[in-house]
């Protein structure tokens, strides 16, 4: 049975697995080859620090609208990512940017938007906000 007809459905599962298994491989990569890059421009920060340091903060949820509206940080702004290089302009480059989306993949695209129009002190939530325990706003 195991070597028979069944044996190419088991060859398929082999192969799915490595697939996923090198999917998970090659995104953690990225992430840590990407985070490594961009800490000169500030960093990732754990959610105990960002939520610390973001005061004095321009906070940017990079998520969709409906999302942004159902849950966010306090104090955050909503420029989803999908319209960064249009509104960018109106953020003031003299104060640091706190960036932010669902798992933190996508704030590390952002980063370089940001370094390429000339701001210097952007720092990013680590794991994004699926992994964020501080102070929110709902709406109902």
């Amino acid at each position: 049975m195991f070597f028979g007809a069944g044996s190419s459905f088991f060859t398929a599962i082999w192969i799915i697995i490595a697939l996923m298994i090198l999917f998970w491989a090659g995104s953690w990569l990225y992430r840590y080859v990407m985070t490594r890059r961009y800490k000169k421009f500030g960093g990732e920060l754990p959610g105990a620090e960002f939520e610390e340091t973001m005061r004095k903060a321009q906070i940017i949820d990079l998520r969709e609208s409906n999302q942004f509206d159902s849950n966010h940080i306090l104090g955050a702004r909503n420029i989803p990512y999908s319209l960064l290089s249009q509104k960018m302009s109106g953020l003031r480059k003299d104060l640091p940017v706190y960036l932010y989306d669902a798992t933190g993949a996508m704030s590390l695209r952002a980063v370089r938007m940001f370094s390429k129009q000339g701001f210097e002190k952007i720092y990013w939530l680590k794991d994004g906000f699926a992994e964020w325990s501080g102070k929110t706003k709902k709406h109902a």
